[in-house]
């Protein structure tokens, strides 16, 4: 096993850097993806830290606000793709409140990330779809206060780097990134930006890749490695959220190679995850192809490949066969990246695309336990009937 890059005590320094490069990519996309371009998110905040339990996110849950001991874990959850609905005409019923009540449960942890995969903004005036909108031309956008119900569920860090976050244009971006740091979310997914989070003393560093122009590119290995490194420095565990893989009903099988679709360079999903954990990181949290696949353990760390779609409000995603499947990963790690147990719980979206817990037939659970074993043999994760996720025996 490659020994872990080795972490500095950064205590009581400044920690948030972004390096923020402005870029524009909008096209129309087929099948349900589009293409978005990045803007330029506003200087970063400094280390934000998980809020007490008299804030408005104990509502969601409590945290231990002590310091980890030596070898104890902190836990992490995450989710796939979040669309809470399409403003004007395809918002949730009651403006969105309790839209997320069946998984408030399930998502709870000492971290709550999920991948935002739309912008929150008002009408800008420019979409990339065009007015009127163009055929296959996909373009979301909730209200900028729908902000408030990532935090009633209980999410804490978002990630953006994604082909929907720029769906209207760099000032959308602008007024997401203003949305979430108002509501007191954290966000990454920007080129050269790293979010770090403190909890219970240990700096968590979280990095969004996807393949398109203004974030950290998943193809251009050597500045994923880079940036990488960089995060290993500022925090004692490195998380990477990446937007990678064709997408569909028929791409739950993960491949050796780069994953083209409608020409574009979705990245190789193998080659890229085992390169960060490589240069640093401590778990590699994909989503992206809108359906599940499975997982298996790199070096000790653990890659799940994608979560699916976690919400599809509005029937912006497909409730029907495998693609309203998806699911909650909780990761538990020591401060020095050491993974010490796991959990998947199975997710599907209703009939109006809200996400549901499927505690009943975990449905999701069994799919990725298959899709892992057949894709990835003896280094698949061992995932129990009760979603227990473990090293390969």
């Amino acid at each position: 096993m490659n020994a872990h890059p080795p972490r500095r005590g950064l205590f009581g320094r400044p920690i948030l850097t972004a390096t923020i490069v402005a870029a524009v990519l909008a096209s129309a996309a087929l099948g349900g993806v589009a293409l978005a371009d990045r803007g330029s998110p506003k200087a970063a905040a400094p280390v934000w830290k998980v809020p007490p339990s008299s804030t408005p996110k104990a509502s969601a849950k409590t945290p231990d606000t002590e310091s980890a001991t030596v070898g104890e874990s902190i836990t992490l959850s995450a989710t796939g793709d979040i669309i809470m609905g399409s403003a004007p005409n395809k918002l949730p019923a009651n403006g969105g409140d309790g839209f997320f009540d069946s998984v408030r449960e399930a998502l709870k942890s000492d971290l709550v990330m999920g991948n935002l995969e739309q912008p929150l903004t008002d009408d800008t005036g420019t979409s990339k779809c065009g007015s009127p909108p163009r055929d296959n031309c996909y373009a979301f956008r909730s209200p900028p206060a729908y902000a408030g119900h990532l935090v009633e569920a209980g999410f804490e860090l978002m990630n953006t780097a994604n082909n929907h976050s720029k769906d209207f244009g760099p000032q959308g971006y602008r007024n997401t990134v203003d949305a979430l740091e108002e509501a007191g979310l954290k966000h990454t997914g920007a080129q050269g930006e790293i979010a770090v989070a403190e909890v219970k003393g240990v700096r968590v560093a979280v990095v969004g890749f996807s393949p398109y122009a203004g974030a950290n590119n998943l193809n251009d290995l050597d500045a994923a490695r880079a940036v990488i490194k960089e995060a290993s420095g500022k925090a004692d565990i490195v998380v990477v959220q990446v937007h990678m893989g064709a997408e569909g009903s028929d791409r739950g099988h993960v491949k050796p190679g780069n994953e083209i679709y409608f020409s574009e360079n979705r990245g190789d999903p193998i080659k890229f995850s085992h390169a960060v954990i490589d240069a640093g990181a401590d778990v590699v949290i994909g989503h992206g192809p809108h359906v599940l696949r499975g997982m298996e353990f790199y070096e000790g760390k653990l890659i799940a490949y994608s979560l699916g779609n976690f919400a599809g409000g509005g029937k912006t995603l497909s409730s029907t066969g495998v693609l309203k499947y998806g699911g909650i990963l909780h990761v538990s790690l020591t401060k020095d990246g050491e993974f010490t147990g796991g959990k998947f719980q199975s997710t599907f979206l209703n009939s109006a695309g809200k996400p549901t817990r499927d505690s009943e037939n975990e449905r999701g659970l069994a799919r990725v336990r298959e899709l892992g074993a057949a894709d990835f043999g003896d280094t698949a994760a061992t995932i129990g009937e009760d979603g227990s996720i473990a090293p390969p025996q």
